[in-house]
């Protein structure tokens, strides 16, 4: 069994076929183990299987794929209560997690490393090769899991058999976008635009691009036009659209619809306490337990209830300093226009223009005049 999984992770190695396509992609040592534990598992060596899974999760505890995997197989051997364990650490590690935002093609809404997916994939194009999907299938699963590179490739050996395709021009543009190379990624996009005048995804990909570049214009145009193509029952994508213009009352009206059809969730929650704050408007502030997870602190810092240093303290990470750093400045609107300006200007300095908070800090230095 250990060789058999040992030739599927030799199917996954780097090499190029004869016309340049890139049928595998490089794999790290937990996602060999992953893989090796779902071959296992499979093929009825439910203890191997748990080992090889319990090894992945040794090297990276948050692999929640591979945290998941050892709580079924250990469910299957009867070890339930150790099950459950598992199964209680993936909650955690997901509800730490954000997911990518609502007015962002499908493809940027997932979160996660899609090991098995990716390998479907590999496995697929050994055999088919000259077939564009499998090759945009993979470079999306690879472009989810934040690996811009390798989907960079698949996206190229797309357009090696159908250039011009809108889709993969987009595609490789978000790729290009994510890798911090927006000037390129701009004239994908335009390419793909022109073909598809009409697509939002296009639309949201290029504004982020503009944004990135400081081209507020031509990203607010953008956006304009993704809000008039986006369905209207896509309140929250309506919404997340709205806060990046940093429209605040249009943004209201798509989270109070969002609110209605998702009533706990938090972010759109702390997005309406800073809309009803930059609003002028008295906003009721959630009391959110403490022992929340993210974004909870956030809340505490509407609500006073604990200090910036403790919430930035609390942001182990950089979306999450980005986050607070933005409400930080919402906030100081009122009093102290020169602390917002600093609160903003991190946003933009540390943050991923692909963010919310981003573009919504870009707009809020233009109208500060910095």
């Amino acid at each position: 069994m250990t060789r058999f999984s040992d030739r599927i992770m030799e199917a996954w190695r780097g090499f190029l076929d004869r016309n340049g396509h890139k049928l595998t992609v490089l794999v790290s040592a937990e996602e060999k183990l992953f893989l090796r534990a779902r071959t296992m598992a499979r093929a009825g060596n439910l203890e191997g299987a748990a080992a090889s899974f319990d090894e992945a999760t040794a090297i990276t505890g948050d692999f929640v794929e591979a945290v998941e995997g050892h709580g079924e197989v250990l469910d299957m051997i009867g070890q339930s209560d150790v099950a459950m364990s598992k199964y209680e650490a993936v909650r955690k590690v997901r509800a730490r997690s954000r997911e990518g935002a609502p007015d962002r093609s499908f493809v940027l809404r997932r979160t996660g490393r899609f090991p098995a997916e990716i390998a479907a994939y590999t496995s697929v194009l050994k055999s088919m090769r000259q077939r564009i999907l499998p090759f945009i299938a993979r470079g999306n699963a690879l472009l989810a899991a934040g690996r811009p590179e390798p989907a960079l490739i698949d996206y190229e050996s797309a357009l090696l058999l159908k250039p011009g395709l809108p889709e993969a021009l987009a595609l490789k543009g978000e790729a290009l976008s994510m890798m911090g190379n927006y000037e390129k990624a701009l004239e994908l996009f335009d390419a793909a635009f022109k073909a598809r005048p009409k697509d939002p995804d296009i639309m949201s990909g290029r504004a982020i691009a503009y944004i990135a570049l400081g081209r507020i214009e031509q990203a607010d145009a953008d956006w304009r036009q993704q809000l008039e193509l986006l369905d209207v029952q896509r309140a929250s994508a309506r919404a997340c659209v709205a806060l990046r213009l940093a429209d605040y009352d249009m943004a209201l009206i798509h989270l109070e619809e969002a609110l209605r059809k998702e009533p706990s969730d938090r972010y759109w929650q702390l997005y309406r306490l800073t809309a009803l704050t930059r609003l002028g408007k008295p906003p009721t502030i959630a009391e959110v337990p403490a022992t929340e997870p993210w974004p909870a602190p956030l809340f505490g810092l509407h609500g006073a209830r604990l200090a910036a240093d403790e919430v930035l303290q609390r942001a182990d990470n950089d979306q999450r300093r980005a986050e607070t750093a933005f409400q930080l400045g919402v906030l100081a609107l009122s009093g102290d226009r020169e602390a917002a300006r600093r609160w903003f200007g991190e946003v933009v300095e540390r943050a991923s223009p692909s963010m919310i908070e981003y573009a919504a800090a870009r707009h809020e230095l233009a109208r500060l005049g910095g």
